[in-house]
C-alpha cells in the first residue's frame, strides 16, 4: 500500500489525499466482494480470496488527513470528540488538554481536590468513544466542529462497523511525551514547557504553584552558572525515546526530582513498558487503565498546563485500543519507519525520488523472482563446480566431551518443562518429604534433593510401570 501511494510533487496533499486513495478503495472493494481463481500453492487448489482493511497505521497529522477529523484546537482528540477536555492558556497562547480526573472512579479523592489541579472539583464522567455509525451520521449532517470532511474509507461498506478505524501510533505518542518530559526537566530551549508564561497561567487558574514568577533581576539566573552544552539532548530518534522512557528515565531522575514528581514520571514510564509488551494479559487491562488515569492526574498536579498537549492526552486512550486491537507492536510505526529508510536508499536522483523508488523496487522484485526461478534450473554448457554439495571441512575436527553434571542439568531442564512429567514431579516431592520428615520445611534442601535424584527416580518409576503391563523399555 505504501508504494501505491507514491505522490509526486514538493508538497503533501493533506486533506485532499482522498483523490489519490480512490484506486486503493476500488481494490479494497474488489477484495471485499471476493476474487475467484486464486491459486493456493500449499494445498494445490483454487479458492476465492476475500480481504478487509482492519485499520490504518499512521502518525497523528496523517490521522486527521485520513479520518477527516480535526487534530488540533479545542476538539483535537478524535476519541473524545466534542467532549475533549481542552483549555486555552491566556499567556501561553496555546491549548492544553487537562481534566483527566473524569476517568477516575466517582469516589476517588482526586476528584475533590481543588488547589492541586485547576481550582475546581471534578464531577464529570468520561466521554464515550464515537462509533463509526455515529461519526458517519455527524459528517453527513454537516458537523464541521470536529470533522473536516467525510473520509473516503466510508465508501467501504464495512468501515462504519469497525470499532477502531484509525489506530493511534504508540511510537510517536511515546516519543513526543518523552521529548516533553526531557525538555522540561533539562530546560531545553524550545522544548521547555515550564516557563514564565506557564507560571502566569497557573496564577490565572488559581491552582498549584511551586515557584511564583519574579521580576527580572530579582535573583541570580542559575542556568547562566551551568554549562548546558553537556546536558542537552539533541536529535533523539523514536527508539532512543523508547529506551529513555522505559529503561533509563526512571533511574536517571531518582536523585534529581522530588518524590511526588519522580513518582508520577516513573508511573508513566512503567505504563509504556507494560503497554509495549509482546504479550498482554487481558484481565489486567482494566487495572492498567485505572493506573494511567491516576498517573495523568498526578502529572496534572506537578506539571504546568502547557505540558499537556494532545499527545499527552492521547495516552488515556491507548489501553482501549489494546483491548480492541491487541498488542501495540502490531500497530506501531517502527517497521514502516525502518522501511522508509530502505526506500530512501533507493533514491539516486533527488529530483525524481518517486520514480527512483518505483524503478528500484521493480528491479529488486525481478531479481528475487529470477533467483528463486533459477535455483532449481540445471546448468547447460558449464561444468558443475566441485565445491557444490558436501566438500572438505572448513576446519579441523574437534572432539568435545560433555560433563555428566552438565548433561544431567540439561536433562532435568527438559523434564521439568514437559507437561506430561509435571504429575511425576509432584509425586517425587511428596516421596522426598515422606522419606526425610526432618527436612520437610527446608525448601532449598528439598529442591536440591529433588534435582539430584529425580532423573533416576523417574527412570525407575517408568520402568516399573511398564513391567507391570508386560512391556519392555527400549
Amino acid at each position: 500500500m505504501m508504494l501505491t501511494l507514491l505522490i509526486s510533487g514538493p508538497k503533501q496533499p493533506g486533506n485532499d489525499i482522498d483523490v489519490y486513495l480512490e484506486p486503493l478503495i476500488d481494490d479494497l472493494k474488489s477484495l471485499w466482494v471476493g476474487i475467484r481463481g486464486v491459486y493456493d500453492a500449499h494445498n494445490g487448489e483454487y479458492f476465492t480470496l476475500r480481504a478487509a482493511l482492519m485499520w490504518t497505521i499512521n502518525d497523528f497529522p496523517a490521522y486527521g488527513n485520513l479520518s477527516g477529523c480535526v487534530v488540533k484546537g479545542y476538539k483535537a482528540c478524535p476519541i473524545c470528540g466534542d467532549d475533549t477536555p481542552s483549555h486555552r492558556l491566556k499567556n501561553g497562547h496555546k491549548i492544553c488538554y487537562i481534566g483527566h480526573r473524569k476517568w477516575l472512579p466517582i469516589n476517588h479523592p482526586y476528584r475533590r481536590q481543588r488547589a492541586a489541579f485547576n481550582g475546581k472539583p471534578e464531577y464529570g464522567i468520561p466521554p464515550e468513544p464515537l462509533t463509526g455509525e455515529e461519526v458517519l451520521h455527524m459528517v453527513e449532517n454537516g458537523d464541521r466542529v470536529c470533522w473536516k470532511k467525510k473520509s473516503i474509507f466510508f465508501d467501504l461498506e464495512y468501515w462504519k462497523y469497525l470499532p477502531v478505524r484509525h489506530a493511534l501510533d504508540v511510537m510517536h505518542i511515546e516519543k513526543n511525551v518523552c521529548d516533553s518530559i526531557i525538555g522540561t526537566l533539562l530546560e531545553i530551549p524550545g522544548k521547555n514547557k515550564d516557563g514564565i508564561a506557564a507560571r502566569l497561567d497557573l496564577l490565572n487558574m488559581g491552582s498549584k504553584l511551586i515557584c511564583n514568577p519574579v521580576l527580572e533581576g530579582y535573583s541570580s539566573n542559575i542556568k547562566n552558572l551551568v554549562s548546558l552544552q553537556d546536558s542537552r539532548l539533541l536529535g533523539l530518534k523514536s527508539h532512543d525515546c523508547h529506551t529513555l522512557m522505559q529503561q533509563l528515565l526512571p533511574v536517571a531522575i531518582r536523585s534529581v526530582l522530588e518524590k511526588p514528581a519522580r513518582y508520577a514520571i516513573t508511573r508513566l514510564c512503567f505504563f509504556f513498558n507494560a503497554i509495549c509488551a509482546k504479550t498482554v494479559d487481558v484481565s489486567k487491562l482494566d487495572k492498567l487503565e485505572e493506573d494511567v488515569v491516576v498517573t495523568l492526574c498526578l502529572l496534572e498536579k506537578y506539571f504546568p498546563p502547557s505540558f499537556f498537549d494532545i499527545m499527552v492526552h492521547l495516552v488515556v486512550h491507548l489501553v482501549r485500543e489494546v483491548r480492541l486491537c491487541g498488542p501495540v507492536y502490531f500497530r506501531w510505526m517502527y517497521p514502516f519507519e525502518r522501511y522508509m529508510k530502505v526506500l530512501k536508499g533507493y533514491v539516486q536522483n533527488r529530483t525524481r525520488p518517486e520514480g527512483c523508488i518505483a524503478e528500484r523496487y521493480i528491479a529488486e522484485e525481478a531479481v528475487e523472482f529470477c533467483t528463486q526461478h533459477l535455483s532449481d534450473v540445471s546448468i547447460v554448457g558449464v561444468p558443475s563446480s566441485q565445491k557444490m554439495g558436501v566438500s572438505k571441512p572448513l576446519s579441523g575436527c574437534t572432539v568435545s566431551v560433555v560433563d555428566q553434571d552438565l548433561l544431567n542439568q540439561a536433562h532435568l531442564y527438559v523434564l521439568e518443562n514437559t507437561e506430561e512429567v509435571l504429575p511425576y514431579i509432584e509425586q517425587h516431592m511428596i516421596h522426598i518429604r515422606t522419606a526425610y520428615p526432618k527436612f520437610r520445611k527446608r525448601t532449598k534442601w528439598l529442591q536440591d534433593k529433588h534435582n539430584s535424584t529425580f532423573i533416576q527416580w523417574l527412570r525407575f518409576k517408568v520402568a516399573s510401570s511398564w513391567s507391570k503391563h508386560g512391556s519392555a523399555i527400549i
